[in-house]
């Protein structure tokens, strides 16, 4: 293996755990968003702010992982890379739609913020599940089809 490809693979590795890790951080601070009044601004804006900071994470983790097919052994075919480009295409559609509706009721104010942080818990762990097996994916490369 040479020296560009393990880099490669250095970098695609850091940006699955930048886009993963960051919403860890998200599970306590959803269990204070129904209290929260005077802390309610910058706790919604630290939540967009992991969404954003995991959206820029992937851009790089999708990009180096165009370049490891590319350069390496593995072809677009291969089971386990469509498998996790569907389940990604699919991630990103969820993630358009999972958290940003919700963030903005919590703005609104006249919102039941108990329904909505179940909700935000509820959505946060579907998207680390998705997370979850796209990492499954390209860390046990499963043979499903040949």
């Amino acid at each position: 293996m040479d020296f560009l490809y393990q880099v490669l693979i250095y970098i695609h590795v850091l940006s699955v755990i930048a886009s993963i890790g960051p919403f860890f951080i998200l599970f306590p601070l959803i269990k204070k968003l129904p209290e929260a009044e005077q802390l309610l601004e910058s706790y919604l804006e630290t939540f967009r702010f992991v969404v954003t900071l995991t959206k820029h994470a992937g851009h790089v983790l999708v990009g180096s992982g165009i370049l490891l097919v590319v350069t390496g052994p593995w072809t677009w075919g291969t089971p386990w890379i469509v498998m996790t480009l569907v389940i990604m295409f699919g991630s990103l559609f969820f993630l358009a739609r999972a958290f940003s509706p919700l963030l903005r009721q919590f703005r609104e104010g006249n919102q039941d913020k108990p329904a909505l942080a179940s909700k935000l818990h509820y959505a946060l762990w579907k998207y680390l599940v998705l997370l979850a097996l796209m990492l499954w994916f390209m860390v046990a490369k499963p043979a499903l089809w040949w």
